[in-house]
């Protein structure tokens, strides 16, 4: 997979918020289903929330109603904002398309964004 550039990663305390972004010059994110995925010490990998290119977006039970996936066409960025964030959505946030799956962190294509979240 070609090379994806995730940021937006942080510190912050729980309640408050972030916004993670993804890009790529390699190819049109639009054009795949996109997820992101975030893993865990354990290890445990959990797909948080995908977009498909037509807009239609899934989020897993952990971050329904917290989380919201965009994409942004012109600017050929996958976007995941993160409200109410909690301690345990501290975790290492993989972009990739949604194909890619759980895997290990080597398998990513980009380096992923550590968000860390304290109570």
């Amino acid at each position: 997979e070609d090379q994806l550039v995730e940021s937006g990663g942080g510190s912050v305390q729980a309640g408050g918020s972030l916004r993670l972004s993804c890009t790529t010059d390699a190819f049109t994110l639009a054009d795949f289903h996109m997820a992101w995925f975030r893993l865990t010490p354990g290890p445990e990998c959990e797909l948080v929330a995908a977009i498909s290119g037509d807009g239609n977006t899934f989020y897993s039970d952990s971050v329904n109603g917290r989380f919201t996936i965009t994409q942004d066409k012109a600017g050929n960025t996958v976007n995941l904002l993160m409200n109410n964030l909690k301690s345990e959505d501290t975790a290492e946030y993989y972009c990739a398309t949604a194909e890619r799956g759980c895997t290990v962190p080597a398998d990513y294509a980009g380096q992923g964004t550590q968000v860390t979240v304290s109570s």
